[in-house]
């Protein structure tokens, strides 16, 4: 009996362990962003307010994000995912205190939520630059694609879910206390996972580098590297026309149409189904050759249904808005992942995936503050229009300015040795622990 092409992956021990606390962190950012929103709701705070706080959040995670790169190439990651785990368990029992005792101030969430974005930005280039280790480069598709499953169904489906229920039946406080309990237990899986060596060499008796000298090690992979600056330049200006209005608007959208909180999680859990199917159909299938056109058009095309919320009060409408935008985002985010960890050397991997959060979200602060005034300036329906229609020129310019078609026929990821097919047997005997081989690293020049 053979296991799924998907579910390759969770042949290894170490990876199973990985992966449950991969998808409590994800329940625990899940659980957040509703309860976060909402809290705001309850203190009377309006699109202004909650623009403010959340781009606090995504402030605190970009100016994390290229320390957390430089950290995950030079000390053991398990080390940064137990600290992200603790920072955001920490947190918000804090603010689900306060709430629940009545005396929690927007600047209260405001500070927890900048906590809790400086620990993701610790979390994400740890993560990714562990997962070469701990599984062979044949079950990397698998493992980006079983993640992209798991990501949207726990993050943006189950997390939200459970989050408004417990909103709806008792608090925002109550859900923060939920979120504060999983991120814990997120932390113990982490203390099961044995430690692995850091991927990186150092010339005999020579001291490593400094962290500014590595940061700046890897901004020159990535600015030589077309591909990867091309794609990055493109998903920053991607999401800032389109996370604000997703993040911000889209709960007055679903007001104005007579939901709430559970309406709102509805829509976001559609959201996530919709990227989980997504998921799990590019991991049950080879990369495609056209890795870089299909994965930036995915990305581009994939924003045209957020023009919906501008148009329609029915929640049916926006529910499959949202199921075809998680679809086509989170096909293109297991190509992109799978590109980063077979293309990147090992010794950078974790600061090029530092440098891909950093440039990629470093709009995001600035959408999220601007949503809120321009929708007030250019009404709420403008703004999901930039929000679907701008995006896939982006795609169309990057694809041409950086010849991407060029670079994917030159470097084909599709053809190579056969990828075996894992036996049932193969889940109980091998625990997974440092047995990826070691990747020949790519010139810099692609």
């Amino acid at each position: 009996m053979t296991l799924p092409r998907a579910l390759a992956p969770l042949r290894h021990r170490s990876y199973r362990l990985l992966a449950a606390a991969m998808a409590l962190s994800l329940l625990t950012q899940g659980l957040w962003a509703i309860a976060m929103v909402w809290q705001v709701v309850a203190l009377d705070g309006g699109p202004g307010a909650l623009s403010l706080v959340a781009a606090l959040g995504s402030g605190g995670m970009l100016v994390m994000t290229l320390l957390g790169g430089a950290l995950a190439d030079r000390v053991p990651q398990r080390h940064l995912l137990l600290l992200v785990a603790l920072l955001q368990g920490g947190a918000t029992s804090v603010a689900a205190g306060l709430s629940l005792t009545g005396v929690l101030e927007l600047w209260h969430l405001a500070v927890v939520a900048l906590v809790d974005g400086a620990a993701l930005g610790l979390f994400y280039p740890a993560y990714s630059a562990l997962v070469p280790a701990l599984v062979p480069e044949g079950d990397l598709l698998a493992v980006n694609g079983l993640e992209g499953a798991v990501r949207p169904v726990l993050g943006q489906a189950a997390g939200p879910a459970v989050a408004g229920f417990l909103v709806a039946a008792w608090s925002p406080g109550a859900a923060m206390a939920g979120t504060a309990a999983t991120a814990f237990l997120a932390a113990g899986f982490l203390l099961a996972l044995p430690l692995t060596p850091v991927r990186r060499e150092h010339a005999d008796g020579a001291p490593p580098p400094g962290l500014v000298a590595d940061v700046r090690e890897g901004v020159r992979y990535v600015v030589a590297t077309p591909w990867l600056l091309a794609t990055l330049l493109f998903a920053a200006v991607m999401l800032l026309a389109f996370m604000g209005p997703f993040e911000v608007l889209v709960p007055f959208a679903i007001e104005d149409a007579g939901g709430g909180a559970s309406q709102h999680a509805w829509v976001l859990a559609a959201f996530g189904l919709g990227g989980a199917l997504g998921s799990l159909l590019v991991a049950s299938w080879r990369l495609p050759r056209r890795y870089l056109t299909v994965m930036n058009l995915l990305w581009g095309v994939g924003c045209v249904p957020m023009v919906v919320f501008g148009f329609t009060t029915d929640l049916g409408i926006m529910l499959v808005a949202a199921a075809a935008v998680g679809a086509t985002f989170q096909a293109g985010m297991v190509i992109w992942g799978t590109l980063l960890q077979r293309r990147v050397p090992a010794a950078l991997l974790g600061r090029v995936s530092s440098l891909d959060f950093f440039v990629s979200l470093s709009l995001m602060p600035l959408s999220m503050a601007l949503a809120g005034p321009l929708s007030e300036l250019v009404g709420r329906s403008g703004a999901f229009l930039v929000a679907g229609l701008a995006p896939p020129v982006f795609a169309v310019v990057a694809i041409w300015a950086a010849r991407l078609p060029a670079d994917e026929l030159a470097h084909p990821l599709d053809v190579g040795r056969p990828e075996p097919e894992p036996s049932s047997a193969a889940w109980m005997g091998d625990d997974g622990a440092g047995t990826a081989p070691a990747r020949e690293g790519e010139p810099w020049l692609s």
